[in-house]
């Protein structure tokens, strides 16, 4: 058999049709899965009707809310490929993303209704030529995202796209500098799905929080593996910490996922007395390594946290602590999921020993297919059938794996992915700069910042300076948050700047 994505949503309608798909607790709206699947249908046969077909690329730029799922949804009926957009992302940023996939068609809200005029402005910058907007007044150059659904036939598109044709590209930055595209296909977001609910503790009619962005693999993964199970989405527009704790409560929620510092806003404004968690059996948590004290402090409001540890190449799934071990083993990550193999491995790929620092490599049928239209950067990546993550882990006797760092200089800000090469390439297209290299350092609120060290050519450059530099050509969370200024940057002899030194002689906490 072989699986069209979309279809899974039709089939879910068809097996329990009234039961409750979506709410949205901003609104006040609620969808029951036969709603869903009629209003995915509606956008299929709007994007076929303006010429998208078979292979295109079609863009979401959308807050978290049903439109966000039903596009995704018809757009993979149609057998046209999604690309999730980065909300956060300055128009440059976006122009390079809708350039490099080739997108065609374009679904955005009326919240980023002025940085696409931009880009709509820039002409054939981009290869867009519909335009849908969501909400507020539409600009000339679209359609009303409502009235165009709206008209469209609510009929199931015939089924064009299917295994191992492409589903989704989702941008990823890399060393480079530049983001590159993960590509996912009906195949391994197929296996993605049947691994997470082979392994997590989820059940038919769960009511699930989604608390990261939709555009992000720790979010999408779990809403179709919601569909796929016939569980209830609870989306909230953004993350707010006391909107999600009354959820908790008047929604009777059961499950989800937030990272680390979500957890910590929760924490802070937990009130006892007026918050119910009674509902929540467990939530999962990663994008950084999840502190035992913080498990623990949810493990007295008798809730569990499972650690999670996965990537966008990987469609999530890589190693996940179960129901058995998420106390006993706190701070770990578990195990590899059920149709995934785990190694920890030395340079030269052999097998570390139990308890000895590698890297960490996984292999499975969920495992991405390419970087879009980078076939050195995918080489590079994917070696005889095992993803390379670039992660220092260790694991144990009995294959439990705990995360200590990152091979790559990538950090983590707030669960976003913030990767050094492209702040520093930002820097150093300032005329003023000599050289700079990019750290993360401790923040109490993002879990880490940019710290940026910076030899100027120009010796009245200021600190100040080099933070407003960097407005406008990078998106908010990647932007420096303290800047040291220096004479020269410590590189070893091939010429690769000593980040470990860096972090060592500024070890101080950011300050927010």
């Amino acid at each position: 058999m072989r699986n069209n994505i979309g279809s899974f949503l039709g089939k879910r309608a068809f097996l329990n049709p009234h039961n409750e798909a979506v709410c949205e607790p901003d609104t006040s709206r609620r969808f029951t899965f036969r709603e869903l699947d009629q209003r995915a249908n509606r956008v299929a046969n709007a994007l076929a009707a303006s010429g998208v077909g078979t292979g295109d690329r079609v863009g979401i730029l959308l807050m978290n809310g049903v439109e966000f799922v039903e596009t995704f949804f018809g757009i993979a009926k149609l057998g046209a490929v999604v690309v999730p957009l980065n909300w956060r992302l300055v128009p440059d940023e976006l122009e390079f993303i809708l350039k490099d996939s080739g997108t065609k068609a374009l679904v955005f809200g009326g919240e980023f209704a002025v940085p696409v005029a931009e880009l709509h402005g820039r002409g054939d910058r981009t290869d867009v030529s519909t335009w849908a907007q969501l909400g507020g007044e539409v600009a000339p150059f679209a359609v009303a995202y409502d009235d165009w659904t709206g008209a469209a036939s609510a009929a199931e598109p015939p089924v064009t796209a299917v295994g191992d044709d492409n589903l989704f590209l989702m941008y990823t930055s890399g060393t480079t500098g530049l983001p590159k595209g993960v590509v996912h296909t009906h195949d391994t977001v197929m296996w993605g799905i049947f691994t997470i609910n082979a392994t997590a503790d989820v059940h038919h009619g769960d009511r699930y929080l989604i608390s990261l962005p939709l555009f992000h693999v720790g979010a999408l993964s779990p809403a179709l593996g919601n569909v796929y199970k016939g569980a209830c989405m609870v989306i909230p527009k953004t993350f707010d910490p006391r909107q999600s704790l009354a959820l908790f409560g008047t929604e009777k929620i059961t499950t989800g996922l937030m990272v680390p510092a979500m957890l910590q806003f929760c924490l802070a404004v937990y009130d006892a007395a007026t918050h119910d968690l009674s509902s929540v059996r467990w939530i999962m948590s990663g994008a950084a390594p999840v502190a035992v004290s913080l498990i623990k402090a949810f493990e007295a409001l008798h809730v569990e946290i499972h650690q999670v540890y996965g990537l966008t190449e990987s469609c999530g799934p890589a190693c996940l602590v179960s129901p058995d071990d998420a106390l006993t083993r706190a701070g770990s990550t578990g195990k590899a999921f059920f149709h995934t193999d785990v190694r920890i491995v030395r340079e030269d790929d052999t097998d570390c020993d139990p308890g000895e620092p590698g890297e960490v490599i996984v292999r499975g049928p969920h495992i991405m297919k390419e970087y879009w239209n980078r076939p050195e950067a995918t080489a590079q990546t994917i070696r005889d059938g095992w993803l390379h993550t670039g992660d220092v882990a260790t694991m144990d006797a009995d294959g439990f794996v705990t995360i200590m760092d990152r091979i790559k200089d990538m950090l983590i800000s707030g669960g976003e992915n913030v990767y050094p090469a492209e702040i520093e390439s930002v820097l150093l297209a300032n005329p003023r700069v000599a050289d700079a290299a990019i750290v993360g350092i401790p923040s109490a609120k993002w879990g880490e910042s940019p710290l940026a060290i910076v030899v100027p050519k120009d010796p009245t450059l200021t600190a100040a300076e080099v933070m407003d530099w960097c407005k406008g050509k990078l998106a908010p969370f990647k932007l420096v948050k303290a800047v040291e200024l220096v004479t020269e940057i410590p590189r070893n002899p091939s010429g690769k700047i000593l980040k470990r030194v860096l972090r060592e002689q500024f070890s101080y906490d950011a300050a927010e």
